[in-house]
């Protein structure tokens, strides 16, 4: 998703000198492309991401369409005052681009892991959330992240994750995608789980049980309406994701499951309500806390 991510933004900034990348000392051997095609338009400003926002913000109030790029914990949380108050409050056009998704950088501890972010930026009003699945996902975001009405935060996972989606899906800000079609449940993802879960959906079916898959590459605004007709059918609904079950994407399903007034059989997967004190790999990681085939078919199984 990273050369995704640069890939598109340096297409953009060939025609729209209005494209600023902002990085507070991160992505070596990723961001260099754009560096050296653009280098006025390309700001280290150190380690100092408060700084990196409060630039971007002014940027984007001159008319300019900056990006920031850094690890998810460095994106929103370090710098989050500057995130509030510069960029949602002011509703700047300021794109926060948070690589590492969830687990990602697994062995560099609870300090780089980004388990809490989604919970922590769907609670600012303007602020748009992309989290995409794929290469497909994160290219449709970012195109059109560019004419796009105040700030958005897109949480990107890492490099080489595998296309899910064929080149012809229709993958639109707001709005979710269905994969997969059954009756026997619903499940929902987004962003680094997307693989996972096609893979849950899969076995499934080797199992005799057809599901529907559902990918949410945008957190918010939320797609109310496809939660309503699975609501409709009866449908058991699951979610997962890589992050905690606390006010993550399985928050957001339960709050419009019950404002809606229909009961259905409901699960959140997702990461539990904790840091981790383990350090490894995503894989090792996400085995852990049992964010694997195994132990989500356990869970399905039993709704």
């Amino acid at each position: 998703m990273r050369n995704t991510f640069v890939d598109c933004l340096i297409k953009r900034a060939r025609y729209d000198d209005r494209i600023f990348l902002i990085t507070p000392d991160v992505g070596f051997s990723v961001l260099e492309r754009f560096a050296d095609e653009f280098p006025d338009r390309y700001l280290n400003v150190g380690i100092a991401e408060q700084n990196a926002v409060g630039v971007a913000a002014g940027l984007a109030l001159s008319g300019k369409r900056p990006y920031v790029y850094s690890m998810v914990p460095f994106v929103t949380m370090r710098c989050f005052e500057q995130v509030r108050v510069d960029v949602a409050y002011m509703k700047t056009n300021v794109v926060l681009a948070g690589i590492g998704g969830g687990l990602t950088y697994g062995p560099a501890g609870a300090t780089h892991h980004a388990i809490e972010d989604i919970a922590i930026m769907r609670a600012l009003p303007n602020m748009t959330i992309c989290a995409p699945g794929d290469p497909i996902e994160a290219r449709a975001l970012m195109e059109q992240s560019f004419d796009h009405d105040g700030p958005i935060y897109i949480r990107l996972g890492r490099n080489g994750e595998p296309a899910i989606h064929g080149p012809d899906v229709k993958i639109e800000i707001g709005s979710s995608v269905k994969i997969a079609d059954g009756d026997d449940l619903a499940l929902i993802t987004t962003g680094n789980t997307l693989e996972l879960a096609s893979r849950v959906i899969q076995a499934m079916q080797d199992r005799g049980r057809k599901a529907t898959l559902i990918s949410m590459p945008t957190i918010k605004p939320f797609d109310c309406d496809v939660i309503i007709s699975l609501l409709d059918r009866g449908m058991p609904i699951v979610t997962l994701e890589e992050h905690t079950v606390i006010g993550g994407l399985g928050s957001a399903v339960a709050e419009i499951i019950a404002e809606y007034g229909k009961g259905v059989k409901f699960r959140r997967i997702g990461l539990p309500d904790e840091y981790s004190h383990t350090v490894g790999s995503q894989e090792y990681l996400r085995n852990h806390f049992g964010l694997n085939l195994e132990r989500i078919l356990e869970i399905i199984g039993g709704i």
